[in-house]
């Protein structure tokens, strides 16, 4: 392996290395490091670079795994012992500044980690530093009025997704090896749709959100963002909150292929509704490779689908305008705000009381007809676009498709919102590309709980059609 080769290798590969002590956490971090000097300024993905914690972990996890087996000292935390990876900047870390991407905190130093903090560093993980967002986490482009964009490393005149743009970045450019992003409406799915890259956004409350900034804590979740289905999986065991008798997501068996195979439903209304071209292609081409692994798939129908965005936005919006209001940044900060956060704040405290009760209710409902529509269908997850378009430009608001002229924000929340409205799992895989070179993904969407299986059908999706492409900027 060349540097760009093993900045661009998989968890998984860089474990055998340690291993085999052919690589040490030390020389790889320094390496990251050294990328992240020479590549962040094209793609701003770093807010906060921690080389000095970065090393420290990373000395401790090379004493720990290099020492001879048998000897004191020796001792191997798992997959993720000396691996290098990041951290979105919503997300507390005692002692390091985290701004959730805002003015307002540009100051705030945290007293205490964030319990997946804790956990990571349990597991022996190195983190590098804290990814650039969407301010407070609100919105899907990453473009940053306080700290700049985030650029998309497959064209740097494009957004990455939002509102973990950072994380997916710098996981798709080789500047870290995984990273924990957070997802109230698609934010770790359309990056990693837009970025090329994998990402999971677990059940509801599977994986702490106790000291991240919230958003809408009815929706927030954290959860990882990697290269490979298997990447994934292993952050997941880190972070997730097992009970007795669940698979344990660390452990290679999780993503064994069951003897039997797998149905997916595809639902026909809402995700191909308003879709481009190019999307639809790479969909269309991608489904029978799926469909060749241990997989079937047939056309199903889920009630409320065509109402779980306006309903998202309703909660979401009103929830995030109480947070706001009770730290007492909004409105007596309101200057602070970028525009398109402050609007969205407004809207918040807008909101009639009526509408607010009718999403609580559109969402009790569509929970309960997503299981019912899986369970009398009998598939076990739903597949579709992950995002309705391919990335858009930094500057672009609005996209043609067919007659229509739509929102690019609308466009990219449409296709996610559903899965947190019912807060059930879904992961974002690449699925192959535009024209241009864009990447394009598909989502795998299922019951509460789910997570296990979910991973196993993205994982024979992910060797049916592999990606063997990397952006220019990881070269």
């Amino acid at each position: 392996m060349n540097n760009t080769d093993l900045a661009c290798a998989t968890i998984e590969e860089i474990g055998k290395l340690f291993r085999k002590r052919k690589l040490s956490p030390v020389e790889l971090s320094k390496l990251m490091l050294s990328r992240i000097e020479q590549i962040n300024p094209k793609i701003n993905a770093y807010l906060n670079v921690t080389a000095e914690l970065a090393l420290a972990q990373a000395k401790k996890a090379e004493s720990e795994l290099l020492a001879p087996l048998g000897r004191k000292g020796h001792r191997d935390r798992g997959p993720l012992h000396g691996i290098p990876i990041s951290l979105k900047d919503n997300i507390n870390t005692k002692g390091i500044r985290t701004t959730a991407g805002s003015k307002i905190l540009k100051d705030f130093i945290p007293q205490h980690d964030a319990r997946v903090v804790v956990l990571l560093k349990e597991a022996g993980a190195v983190i590098l530093g804290k990814t650039n967002m969407h301010e407070f986490a609100y919105g899907v482009t990453s473009h940053n009025p306080h700290y700049g964009p985030v650029r998309n490393p497959w064209d740097p005149a494009r957004i990455p997704g939002g509102s973990s743009g950072g994380s997916a970045a710098a996981v798709a450019a080789g500047l870290c090896y995984g990273s924990v992003g957070t997802d109230t409406g698609g934010s770790i799915r359309i990056p990693a749709s837009l970025s090329g890259v994998t990402g999971l956004k677990p059940s509801w409350g599977r994986i702490s959100c106790e000291g991240i900034v919230p958003l809408s804590p009815a929706f927030d979740c954290a959860g990882p963002l990697g290269r490979t289905v298997g990447d994934v999986a292993i952050l997941t065991g880190a972070l997730y909150s097992r009970v007795d008798r669940e698979p344990n997501m660390t452990r290679a068996s999780t993503l064994r292929a069951d003897a039997r195979k797998f149905c997916l439903g595809i639902p026909r209304q809402l995700f191909f509704d308003a879709v481009s071209p190019e999307v639809r292609n790479a969909f269309d081409r991608a489904l029978p490779d799926l469909c060749r692994g241990a997989v079937t798939a047939k056309d199903i129908s889920i009630p409320l689908l065509d109402e779980t965005e306006d309903a998202g936005n309703h909660i979401a919006w009103t929830e995030a305008a109480l947070y706001h209001q009770q730290q007492g940044y909004f409105p007596a900060r309101t200057a602070e705000y970028g525009e398109d956060v402050r609007s969205r704040l407004e809207m918040g405290c807008k909101l009639p009381a009526v509408d607010y009760l009718r999403a609580l209710e559109i969402q009790r409902q569509f929970f309960q007809q997503l299981h019912l529509a899986l369970a009398e269908a009998d598939v076990d997850a739903i597949v579709f676009p992950s995002t309705a378009i391919e990335a858009p430009l930094l500057t672009q608001e609005t996209i043609r498709i067919g007659a229509h002229e739509h929102p690019v924000r609308a466009l990219l929340l449409r296709h996610n919102r559903p899965a947190n409205l019912a807060g059930v799992p879904a992961v974002s895989v690449p699925c192959g590309f535009s024209r241009s070179g864009l990447p394009i993904g598909l989502q795998i969407m299922a019951g509460v709980s789910s997570e296990p299986i979910l991973l196993r059908i993205a994982r024979i999706f992910e060797r049916s059609r592999p990606q063997n492409f990397r952006p220019l900027l990881a070269d």
